[in-house]
């Protein structure tokens, strides 16, 4: 859901033809940006120019200097002293300005006389418990004394990245020589895990919560706090009192009670203020294991190791297994105390009135920048807090360790509190979907709910509410969770509804109180939704702005809630009516329009009608050129109402024409009096004249164009969301208006299936947009063009030709993982937690472990059976054919399309995995998968391989025989991770693979509205060749992503994968390299380590870096991207032949030509494989792989190809057209060189024959090829720039050999194939 509002920020158009294409789905938004106003900010800018003050701390008379801004708030200011490398050990103080106290919460211009070089002192404050708890956790964490969690939420290794490993990889073979790649050998699924870290240097052994706490409350009174439990590396024990006062050794020990001070014979009383300085007194290795520590915690990028704070980190689907040291599960007495430091003995810290906070933080102040960046960044913690808070309590609901308040109904009708959130199952417990579908259809309803609510918190209407509201899938179950809307639970009075606008009790009762229907008409604007009529039981009319299922509360505290906001597009009625393969009914009737296609048919309208406009008004024109006299005479005289309005147009026109006359007398005088005054004036103040009369003149210009502009308030468009929904219209006239609705909505469903998929289907075709990769990238794809999942059969159907294979197989794939989670999450439902492992490990082994066993058999703990004998042990019967059965049955009901006899050893393994493994949470233990018998016995007989690798057979090429398999298989086992397995291995999966599950997390957070309109500013300036004002937007937009959301969220990411892009296009390039990594990072740990944005930013990252010089180390960023991407699809993706193409192009110019020309061989094959060996596509890549090979000294297969491109070209394009040409041209050169090559090789034969000795390679080589050769013979008038770039590359000229070969190729039919393979 999130990827189908969340507008990705498009890729710029890319000077270079190497540069990556944008992933599926990334269009130009056809949007204008939000004005600017450039001047007010110059204006402004003294003003808020940030300035430098010092930080003098309370001891030892230490200080530093840091930047502050005027608009910033005092607490930040204290957040960055915390973080400063000298003032770790400070958490509880505040900040004097010449000896006066500075709240926290003011902002930094408040603070009188606060100036460049103020001097801000930190003064320490009395701890209260909550600071010494909060004191106490910073410390552990600060000197890497907390142990591992075990999270509910985010899972295991969640927001990893391996992003460090590749750079450590990459820099090693900064000097080494390039190695040959096997394009065979089976992808190892290790590069998804982090490499081990080794051990941390140790601080303290143990520092802990000691076990005579809590204080009693006699020494409560005296101010004790906590008491505390350390244990230095030394190995001495002491036992510390937290007071109001600081920290301080005690008297006690583990088995008597005495927290008085310590008297030391030496030191007197150990304390300190800070528990980091006691410790620094009490152990004298602390300081220096300290510094080891940090020094091991630096040697991570700042980015992996940052706190993620405003979004869900990631959760990888592969982790390592439990024997591994980055997920060993250590002892740590203090995590079992976690609860009581984090939330205090009553748990009431953590405790908050979430739609409180939610409603608060919209009402405030959006008047000035300053506001909306406060407003958007408190928006966007409040709901990641939310969504956290939301999901913990949802897995605890879903594992059933929540007691209902009604424990009496049924199971799914029941409903929850907990931690202030209001939760209820996605099922249909109360009945209100039975005619819509059931339990499916509440489901459904549950997910465009929170869609709904997304879209009406990005609109952010003024008086409009929505409560928070997320949806939890997890284990089968989905679960909703809403903050309590004040007066929800408030019986109604006799008489009174709970509902003031839209139906109550089902559609039998309609309210329409008109205090919400200003409100509700905005909303509906935003949304096309068209005013219409709907009526109650007894037939009574109400006219609403909206459907009548969407709902309007009115809160106990005065507020206008909106809720229900399923129904907010029409039903896709076309639909409904197909019928699917052999009659399979559609599983509900939820099935309603994407509001991107509702948006899509809605500027389609608008073009109609302006062209429509445009045609009346060239109509008039020639009806009034002739008549223009005669309506001069007779202005008075009204004799037709289409005279009239000629007459009034006539006026306008000559108004507009009096005007036009005027302004430009305007501008001449204007014109007139700026020449006159720049007489006496500088040069410079000439300049800026002109330029502000040439302003003038284009706002005029601008005015002019808007005269002629089309008035489109006359155009509206809008559809009915309740037609084809039960509504009875009463009177003739009220039919005919439903029967237009009627219409409207069928012709928006045919705009769907007879434009926008086969257009989708077009541009996939013509290579236009990129592929997908995966089931993400292909929703992503999907939905940004307002197509519903439901049509994947549709699509995969249209998907005939060859070059849409690749869409094909993704689109299968995606149906088969689909119907898999929904089978799944029934067996799943009424399964208890410590069963769920067992439940998936037989379902996997009937999906996907046939080969191996093909009758596998659950593995049950007996002792569970009779332990939960109400569960539902069903999953126990499923059988690899049933299993197959019922996916069958569900990609016909859901998708309508039939699967192949053989789909399930068509099916790639590996690929199919990790897309149910992320649809249904699962984290898996990185061990030996063996998906058939002989990969079993191949990896039984390398048991003692080297190299761990996972097999992952069947995920490397499309399956053609089972010999194929195995043998791909083979290569996989050899490198698989030692493993304890027996050599016979009965099944695929066991339960002990499933490591975990995470949940999944629909939420309804908005984005930033402020930072995209910065973005969105800046690209247009850069565009206009304003690139200074533009370059400033830029980086304005750049913090205020990153103030807002935070330094690692998805967002964030997408902004750094744009800005590297616009800085590569400016000539940019170690900013461009900079912020290309820092997308490479925040991808992996927010998006996935494999997902589809991680691969686009790894190889611009090394696009990056080859335009900079460092291809040695750009090779190894694109080989892992290319990797990965084989463990996302498998291989022969037609986006990597553009990749393949790049990485053989970045060999060249280091001069690896042997390699660099089997990279360039791989990449005719894909492109073989795709488009085909006669196409326009291959004709380009022989073009230059025979270069490649010229260069490699291979002259006669050099000359084959090129006279094989050159037929291509010369049958296609014809024998006049350039690109034929060309390669006409390279091939009389390189026929030449093959000649004298081969003529040369027999002179030096012969003379070395004669001589007596035998001929040495070395000298072949060093005769095969020179310099001259190549372009000796290039003919007059033919362009001989390539044959020189070549010369020069086999010369080795340096850099310009690298940067005058892709010249090369975009003077020719490289171009062509750059952008063709790109897709």
């Amino acid at each position: 859901m999130a990827d189908a509002i969340t507008s990705a920020a498009p890729a710029a158009a890319p000077p270079k033809e190497e540069v990556v294409a944008a992933p599926a789905g990334q269009e130009t938004p056809a949007e204008t940006p939000a004005e600017t106003q450039p001047e007010e900010e110059e204006e402004d800018g003294e003003v808020d120019a940030p300035f430098v003050v010092t930080i003098v701390l309370p001891h030892d008379d230490k200080s530093f200097e840091i930047p502050v801004s005027p608009l910033e708030q005092i607490h930040e200011i204290r957040q960055s002293i915390i973080e400063h490398p000298i003032a770790v050990q400070y958490s509880c103080f505040h900040l004097e300005h010449n000896g006066q106290r500075i709240n926290d919460f003011i902002q930094v211009s408040d603070v009188e006389g606060l100036a460049n070089g103020s001097e801000l002192r930190v003064v320490e404050d009395p701890y209260t418990e909550k600071e010494a708890r909060i004191h106490f956790i910073r410390i552990r964490e600060l000197i890497g004394a907390a142990g591992d969690r075990t999270d509910t939420v985010q899972g295991i290794l969640s927001g990893a990245s391996v992003f460090d490993d590749v750079a450590a990889e990459a820099a090693g073979q900064a000097e080494a020589e390039v190695q040959a790649y096997d394009f065979e050998a089976a992808v190892s699924p290790s590069i998804l895990l982090p490499k081990e870290p080794g051990p941390a240097p140790k601080t303290v052994k143990l520092i802990t919560l000691s076990s005579w706490n809590p204080p009693p409350a006699p020494l409560r009174q005296k101010g004790h706090l906590l008491y505390l439990t350390i244990t230095t590396n030394e190995g001495e024990q002491f036992q510390v009192t937290s007071h109001v006062g600081g920290f301080y050794v005690n008297n006690s020990s583990n088995n008597k009670f005495d927290p008085s001070p310590k008297q030391d014979k030496k030191a007197g009383v150990v304390s300190a203020h800070s528990l980091y300085t006691l410790l620094e007194k009490l152990s004298p290795s602390f300081a220096q294991g300290f510094v080891d520590f940090q020094q091991f915690a630096n040697r991570k990028d700042p980015l992996a190791t940052f706190q993620i704070g405003n979004t869900v980190p990631t959760a990888p689907w592969l982790v390592p297994t439990t024997s591994s040291p980055s997920v060993a599960h250590i002892a740590d007495p203090t995590r079992s105390q976690e609860t009581f430091l984090l939330g205090g003995a009553e748990n009431t810290d953590s405790l908050r009135d979430w739609n409180e906070e939610f409603q608060s933080a919209r009402e405030l102040p959006k008047d000035t920048i300053q506001d909306r960046v406060f407003r958007e960044r408190l928006i966007a913690k409040l709901h990641a807090d939310y969504n956290d808070a939301a999901a913990r309590g949802a897995v605890l609901v879903a594992r059933g360790e929540v007691a209902p308040l009604n424990p009496t109904e049924g199971r799914d009708a029941q409903i929850f509190v907990y931690n202030n959130v209001f939760f209820s199952f996605g099922a249909d417990g109360v009945g209100t979907f039975t005619s819509e579908g059931g339990d499916e259809a509440a489901k459904v309803a549950t997910g465009k709910d929170v869609f709904g609510v997304k879209l009406v918190n990005q609109l952010d209407i003024d008086g409009l509410y929505t409560p928070g509201t997320v949806v939890v899938d997890y284990l089968g179950k989905r679960i909703v969770g809403q903050s309590i809307v004040p007066g929800i639970f408030k019986q109604p009075e006799p008489g009174e509804n709970q509902i003031h606008y839209g139906a109550v009790d089902g559609k039998d009762v309609v309210a329409a109180d008109q205090a919400f229907a200003p409100g509700f008409e905005k909303l509906a604007g935003f949304l096309r939704v068209k005013k219409h009529a709907v009526w109650d039981k007894e037939n009574k009319r109400h006219d609403l702005e909206a459907s009548v299922e969407m709902k309007g509360l009115l809160g106990t505290d005065g507020r206008k809630y909106v809720l229900d906001l399923y129904r907010i597009t029409p039903l896709d009625i076309q639909w409904m009516e197909e019928t699917g393969p052999e009659g399979a009914e559609y599983p509900h009737r939820m099935t309603v329009l994407r509001p991107e296609l509702v948006e899509a048919l809605a500027k389609q309208k608008a073009r109609e009608y302006v062209n429509a406009e445009l045609g009346k008004r060239g109509a008039l024109k020639k009806k009034e050129e002739p008549k223009e006299e005669a309506k001069e005479e007779s202005k008075e005289e009204t004799k037709e109402e289409a005279k009239e309005e000629t007459k009034e147009e006539a006026k306008d026109e000559a108004k507009d024409e009096a005007k036009e006359e005027i302004k430009e007398e305007v501008k001449e005088e204007a014109k007139e009096e700026a020449k006159e005054e720049s007489k006496n004036e500088e040069k410079k103040d000439e300049e800026t004249k002109q330029e502000d009369a040439e302003k003038t003149e284009e706002k005029k210009e601008e005015e002019e164009e808007k005269t002629d502009r089309i008035d489109m308030s006359g155009f509206n468009f809008a559809l009915n969301p309740d037609v084809f929904s039960g509504q009875v219209p009463q009177t003739d006239e009220e039919k005919e208006e439903m029967a237009k609705d009627e219409q409207d909505v069928r012709d928006a469903c045919k705009y769907l299936t007879e434009t926008v998929i086969p257009g989708l289907l077009r541009d996939l075709k013509e290579s236009d947009i990129s592929f997908p990769m995966d089931g993400r990238s292909l929703s992503s794809l999907l939905h940004r063009r307002g197509i519903n999942m439901r049509y994947l059969g549709k699509l995969a159907q249209g998907s005939d030709n060859t070059r849409l294979e690749c869409f094909r197989e993704v689109c299968v794939r995606e149906m088969i993982a689909r119907s898999f989670k929904h089978i799944a999450a029934k067996y799943l439902k009424n399964l208890p937690l410590a069963l769920t492992s067992a439940c998936f490990a037989h379902l996997y082994n009937c999906l996907l472990g046939f080969g191996l066993n093909p009758k596998p058999q659950a593995d049950m703990d007996e002792a569970y059976r009779a332990l939960f004998s109400d569960a539902d042990f069903s999953f126990e019967k499923v059988t690899p054919e049933s299993l197959r059965e019922e996916v069958q049955q569900e990609v016909a009901r859901r998708f309508r399309y039939t699967l192949a006899e053989n789909w399930y050893s068509e099916a790639k393994p590996l690929q199919l995995l990790r897309e149910t493994a992320l649809k249904l949470g699962l984290q898996l233990q990185a061990s030996k998968f063996h998906f058939t018998q002989a990969e079993a016995d191949a990896a039984a007989a390398v048991a003692a391989a080297p190299a761990p690798v996972p097999a992952q057979t069947n995920g490397q090429a499309p399956v053609e025989s089972t010999g194929g398999k195995k043998k791909k298989g083979k290569k996989a086992r050899d490198a698989s991770p030692a493993s304890v397995m027996s050599t016979v291995v009965p099944h695929t999966f066991t339960p002990d693979d499933f490591a975990n599950v995470v949940p999944l997390i629909k939420d309804s957070a908005p984005r930033s509205a402020l930072a995209e309109e910065a973005l969105e500013a800046g690209r247009l300036s850069i565009y206009q060749n304003q690139r200074k004002i533009g370059e400033d937007l830029l980086l304005e937009s750049l913090s205020l992503h990153e103030q807002i959301y935070g330094l690692v969220h998805p967002e964030v990411a997408q902004m750094y994968h744009t800005l590297s892009q616009m800085y590569f296009n400016l000539d940019q390039k170690d900013a461009a390299v900079e912020l290309a990594r820092k997308a490479v990072i925040v991808s992996e740990r927010t998006l996935g380590l494999d997902s589809a944005e991680t691969v686009l930013n790894y190889l611009n990252l090394s696009l990056f870096l080859h335009q900079r010089g460092d291809s040695k180390i750009a090779l190894v960023y694109a080989k892992h991207a290319l990797d990965v991407w084989k463990m996302i699809y498998g291989p022969d993706h037609p986006d990597t032949i553009t990749t393949i193409n790049n990485y053989a192009v970045m060999l060249q110019s280091i001069r690896a030509y042997h390699e660099s020309r089997r990279w360039f061989e791989e990449s005719l094959r894909v492109c073989e494989k795709v488009f085909g060996r006669q196409s326009i596509n291959s004709a380009t890549l022989l073009f230059q792989l025979a270069q490649a090979l010229a260069l490699d000294q291979d002259a006669k297969a050099a000359v084959d190809c090129m006279r094989e491109s050159y037929t291509i070209f010369k049958s296609v394009l014809g024998a006049e057209d350039k690109n034929t040409k060309e390669a006409e041209h390279w091939l009389e050169q390189l026929t030449h060189n093959a000649v004298s090559v081969a003529k040369q090789a027999k002179d030096l034969a012969a003379r070395r024959a004669r001589a007596g000795y035998k001929m040495s390679s070395t000298g072949v080589v060093g005769s095969v090829a020179t310099p001259a050769q190549i372009p000796a013979r290039a003919p007059a008038g033919k362009d001989a720039r390539n044959i020189d770039d070549l010369m020069k590359f086999i010369e080795g000229g340096d850099k310009k050999g690298k940067g005058k070969k892709r010249p090369s190729g975009r003077a020719n039919p490289k171009r062509r194939g750059g952008a063709a393979g790109a897709a």
